[in-house]
């Protein structure tokens, strides 16, 4: 098994919630459930986002927030469908 650095699998970990949400999975409970995170986890990486320049839209309230990706910044959104069984193998092993 592989080991990779905590760098590596935040990265990786901010750049497959921006992928779910914008592709459809855009609730908390949505995102929960695909990451397998801890509610703490998804929201310090939903905050991290803009230091990547991810911008992120929350709309609704707080019970029942639904988010939106505004702008990727310089990410590659294409490098991530193509390698997204690659970042998911990568955090599984975080």
């Amino acid at each position: 098994m592989t080991s990779y650095s905590k760098t590596k699998t935040s990265y990786y970990r901010r750049l497959y919630v921006a992928y779910l949400i914008d592709s459809g999975s855009n609730t908390v409970p949505a995102l929960l459930d695909a990451t397998d995170m801890h509610r703490r986890t998804l929201q310090d990486t939903l905050k991290a986002l803009s230091d990547l320049d991810i911008v992120i839209d929350s709309r609704g309230g707080t019970k029942n927030a639904s988010y939106a990706v505004k702008s990727w910044g310089a990410i590659d959104k294409g490098w991530i469908r193509n390698n997204l069984q690659h970042i998911k193998d990568v955090l599984k092993c975080a």
